[in-house]
């Protein structure tokens, strides 16, 4: 059943004007939309609701290797709090929308990868935003997507959304391998070919190439890092959950070191790129050291910085750090959730390794990237 087409427009309309606001109730919003949607038939209202009542969940291994790829994953099982209170509804079908997800494939002579690609219904061929959402270790595109709930929001924002997948011969635990050294250099290794899937995306589809966005989770955060690193002229803006810097690691033993914290490599490369990070404080799996660690760059290059507390109703408390621009624009955010793990806040308990707590990283992420134009 697809969700009533009425409600999509009110929350669209919603959602504009929020975009250029502070961090907003995302709960009120789907309640404020149902109560305006009268037209909607009780099965799909119920739908909705689904979409904002979610379940805590918990930790993602940050890498992988052959030979030694399952050590990275183990450490995650080991270190994180809550593990698994995503997992029973990861297999259920979610909402159906009303967009096209569908598969594709990029090639180069770094390898091949898989990817999804969400289009909303709304798109007409005009120039739209694109985002690149890198899943975390034993995630595929479906289970991410259904965890951040992304597509939903490209629903109400009109932008595309894909999804490169890890593949399982390049590591076995479908982590993305962000500490070697091939993966972290232009036109090489992963970041080649992640580069490469956008590209065919831009090509294949209208996108306005200034709004053209990369984020993360875990693994996949780390690899977001790198890509708004070596390619800047292609992603207008970051965001990083539960992430680790550019190059904090070379090698199996020190992306363990720096998953605790522990940074025996320290490399910050070319401008400050726009970025939005998220961290829980109680992360067992990706200290929340990397957090802090993300900001040293744009803490050197701002002008002004405020920091902000608040708090989910019934949910996490959060403190949220901003760093300003000369022009008064903001050009970082840092946010620290309070209480929460190794998970994507805000998420839906329909995927892996969420956190139903809030805030909602996938709309704050969405937000400040339209902040970056």
């Amino acid at each position: 059943m697809k969700l009533n087409n009425k409600l999509f427009a009110q929350m669209r309309a919603a959602t504009r004007k929020m975009m250029h606001k502070h961090p907003v109730d995302t709960g009120k919003v789907i309640e404020d939309a149902l109560k305006n949607a009268s037209a909607m038939t009780q099965a799909a209202q119920q739908q909705m609701r689904n979409l904002s009542q979610l379940q805590p969940g918990a930790g993602l291994p940050g890498a992988g290797k052959t030979g030694m790829h399952d050590m990275l994953a183990e450490l995650s099982r080991g270190l994180g709090t809550g593990m698994g209170a995503g997992m029973g509804a990861a297999n259920e079908a979610a909402p159906a929308l009303p967009g096209s997800f569908s598969e594709g494939s990029h090639t180069n002579a770094a390898g091949t990868r898989s990817y999804k690609l969400y289009v909303p219904s709304t798109y007409t061929g005009a120039p739209a935003p694109l985002v690149v959402m890198l899943h975390g270790c034993t995630q595929d595109p479906d289970d991410f997507a259904r965890g951040t709930r992304m597509n939903v929001l490209a629903e109400e924002t009109g932008c595309l959304v894909v999804y490169p997948a890890q593949s399982r011969q390049a590591n076995p635990s479908r982590c993305w391998n962000w500490f070697n050294n091939v993966d972290q250099q232009r036109g090489q290794g992963e970041p080649s070919i992640i580069a490469g899937i956008t590209r065919q995306v831009m090509q294949e589809y209208a996108v306005d190439s200034s709004q053209v966005y990369v984020a993360g989770l875990s693994a996949g955060g780390a690899m977001a890092t790198i890509m708004g690193t070596l390619y800047p002229e292609l992603y207008a803006a970051v965001g990083v959950h539960s992430g680790l810097p550019f190059a904090s690691a070379h090698d199996l033993p020190s992306a363990l070191a720096a998953m605790k914290g522990d940074f025996q490599r320290r490399h910050q490369a070319g401008k400050p790129i726009p970025i939005i990070v998220f961290h829980g404080d109680q992360d067992k799996t990706v200290h929340p050291a990397n957090g802090d660690q993300l900001m040293v760059h744009a803490r050197d290059n701002t002008d002004a910085m405020a920091v902000e507390p608040g708090h989910v109703p019934d949910g996490h408390a959060f403190t949220r750090t901003t760093h300003k621009r000369a022009d008064g624009k903001v050009h970082a955010e840092h946010w620290v959730i309070h209480g929460a793990g190794h998970a994507w806040s805000g998420g839906s308990a329909h995927g892996s390794y969420t956190d139903g707590k809030g805030p909602d990283a996938s709309r704050e992420m969405l937000r400040f990237f339209a902040t970056q134009r």
